[in-house]
């Protein structure tokens, strides 16, 4: 019999992580590369001027000076890469079913509770309703046709209602139309939701709501998304 191996899968390195995100965002924005370079040689230029100001001027001062500014050109760069690369995801995924889901449960931080699966699904047409519980009260997100979408909202506003009393509870549709919130923008729309619960009613809250919610793993999930090929890499 052939026993299984007991070292660790080897995760990849910084380097790999980093071409990875640079070939992710370069799909979507083919001028990254010029970007990225000006961006780089703008801090060396800066470097190098700081040391023309701080006397002494010297070749050594100088040379630390531009060693500095190109550091900091790297920093510049790669800080840009990766708001770039969340852009490039939010595109990807946009009108993707379950694509809520996957920003819900990635992109609020740890003030707010998600999960990746709809609480309320059509199966047919693939509206869904996701629902997330932080210190801004309930937000209940409708993804699909607005219009197909008023009895899976309005069931899941009741119920929360119901367990929750005096809780806010805000909607919010995911779209393009008027009204509606565009998916790259959700997780800021929630997170400025001025703060209306502490954080004992907040745990309170999720744990009546989840005694009364549907067992997730009997609703059909939407299919569309793959979280881990849409989200964009990042460098540890």
């Amino acid at each position: 019999m052939s026993s299984r191996s007991s070292v660790p899968e080897k995760r990849p390195g910084f380097f790999s992580q980093l071409r990875t995100l640079y070939s992710f965002t370069q799909k979507s924005f083919r001028w990254l590369p010029f970007l990225l370079i000006a961006i780089i040689l703008i801090g060396i230029a800066a470097g190098v001027g700081v040391g023309f100001l701080i006397p002494p001027v010297a070749v050594w001062s100088l040379i630390l000076w531009g060693v500095t500014g190109l550091m900091l050109g790297i920093l510049g760069a790669l800080t840009t890469m990766t708001r770039l690369s969340t852009h490039a995801m939010y595109r990807k995924i946009d009108g993707m079913p379950g694509a809520t889901g996957h920003v819900l449960s990635t992109s609020l931080g740890r003030k707010w509770q998600a999960s990746e699966a709809p609480v309320g699904v059509n199966p047919k047409t693939q509206e869904a309703v996701y629902r997330t519980v932080g210190r801004g009260g309930v937000v209940i997100v409708g993804e699909g046709n607005r219009s197909r979408l008023t009895r899976l909202i309005g069931d899941e506003r009741s119920k929360v209602k119901r367990v929750a009393s005096g809780v806010p509870v805000t909607v919010f549709y995911v779209g393009h139309g008027e009204d509606e919130v565009t998916i790259a923008k959700l997780a800021s729309a929630i997170k400025s939701l001025p703060k209306a619960i502490d954080r004992t009613t907040m745990a309170a809250v999720i744990k009546r709501i989840d005694s009364v919610s549907q067992s997730k793993s009997s609703l059909p999930i939407p299919k569309g998304i793959d979280p881990t090929k849409a989200r964009a890499p990042r460098p540890r």
